[in-house]
């Protein structure tokens, strides 16, 4: 599942700053309010059949939706790196008429709210930034927005774009990217500049791109690209450097993500040596019984998924780290019995903390295998709720 979301309080407050209607209610249910009922608008379900690259855009009759993007890099000296970029969408206003049936928009009356975050760690070295921004549906020249061909997602200068000019190259919108995105800070400033390139398909996950996230049956519409060969040049306090590795890139949508119950959940997507790819989240509560709900996609090297039912992933927390003021599970032992894996999944580094306007833990994880110890993978553990 691929995650954050846009945050209770942080639409409290620019709802009453930016649109001058009624405040939001305070009270909201599950993680960041993502267990609202969906009123008006469009709900996700098994029925819905994804379409490319249309649904690389912006689905504005949803409620939430992100852009999601984590890296696990080496910089020329041998050093890892992980970053992170993502663009959160969040509908301020239910759909009340059909999209190009909509009055011309107002300066004042926006109504979409975007939120972008980005992180670079190496280290003990963790800096984190984030941007606001608003918008009106169907606008594809605005201070935030996304757009299917060619593609291209971006909040102020923080862009992730396509490379291949589809008029030469019909389809090719989401095959190569380029993400750029920069923040001064106090110690000299962090950002990237780096060029994607798919080495293998769209992976669709749960029944056709429909993720359940609970036993009563809500979810979203979900599906990655974990085929990125990532290269370029990441500035780390005000020091750049070049760097290459893998990325997995999630786009999610949804008008209701969790049950009311639901406050958080735990989310690791790695990239294994085999070749293989293995995505696996629980969200705590929501489950059979009143257990936590768990899904997962096993994905071979040619990019063909297998979606994992809840009682075929194993997910247990062996160790917390204080991290931020909370007891936060930074070690993990992560069981897929199909795919024969007993793996300890566990966090080179605890300081990663996203202390955004909701926050939340984020960072790169190693693999291995639970008896040897030998090395099997890397990638990234998102956890939510702490």
């Amino acid at each position: 599942m691929r995650r954050i979301a846009i945050l209770a309080a942080l639409l409290a407050a620019l709802w009453l700053a930016g649109c001058g209607e009624e405040s939001p209610p305070t009270e909201t249910a599950g993680f960041a309010g993502l267990g609202q009922e969906a009123g008006d608008f469009v709900q996700a379900h098994e029925d819905i059949r994804l379409s490319f690259p249309e649904d690389h855009a912006a689905h504005p009759d949803y409620r939430i939706e992100w852009w999601y993007l984590t890296a696990n890099l080496e910089d020329e000296r041998g050093e890892p790196l992980g970053l992170q970029w993502t663009l959160f969408r969040q509908a301020l206003t239910e759909p009340r008429e059909p999209l190009d049936e909509r009055p011309e928009p107002s300066p004042w009356a926006a109504d979409q709210l975007w939120m972008a975050h980005m992180a670079v760690s190496r280290g003990e070295t963790h800096r984190v930034a984030e941007r606001f921004a608003r918008s009106h549906s169907g606008q594809d020249d605005g201070q935030a927005g996304a757009v299917a061909e060619p593609f291209r997602a971006w909040i102020d200068h923080w862009q992730l774009a396509t490379r291949v000019d589809t008029s030469d190259e019909p389809g090719g919108t989401f095959t190569e990217l380029t993400l750029t995105a920069h923040q001064d800070d106090a110690h000299g400033g962090f950002g990237y500049d780096l060029t994607l390139v798919a080495e293998g398909p769209l992976v669709l996950h749960g029944v056709g791109g429909f993720s359940q996230k609970s036993a009563d049956g809500q979810g979203s519409m979900y599906y990655s690209q974990p085929f990125w060969r990532v290269e370029g040049e990441v500035t780390l306090d005000g020091e750049t450097r070049a760097v290459s590795g893998r990325g997995w890139l999630d786009r999610e949508w949804s008008s209701q993500l969790l049950g009311p119950e639901q406050q958080g959940w735990d989310w690791f997507s790695l990239h294994l040596e085999s070749g293989h790819k293995l995505m696996a989240f629980q969200l705590r509560g929501g489950g059979a019984d009143g257990g936590d709900y768990r899904s997962g996609t096993w994905i071979d090297p040619e990019g063909e998924p297998t979606a994992l039912a809840p009682d075929e992933i194993g997910m247990t927390p062996l160790a917390t780290q204080r991290v931020a003021g909370r007891e936060v599970p930074t070690r993990w032992r992560l069981e897929i019995p199909r795919a024969g894996l007993d793996m300890i999944v566990e966090a080179p580094h605890a300081e990663r903390w996203m202390d955004t306007s909701v926050a939340y833990w984020e960072g790169e994880v190693i693999a291995r295998d639970a008896e040897s110890g030998d090395n099997l993978g890397i990638g990234y553990l998102e956890m939510t709720g702490y």
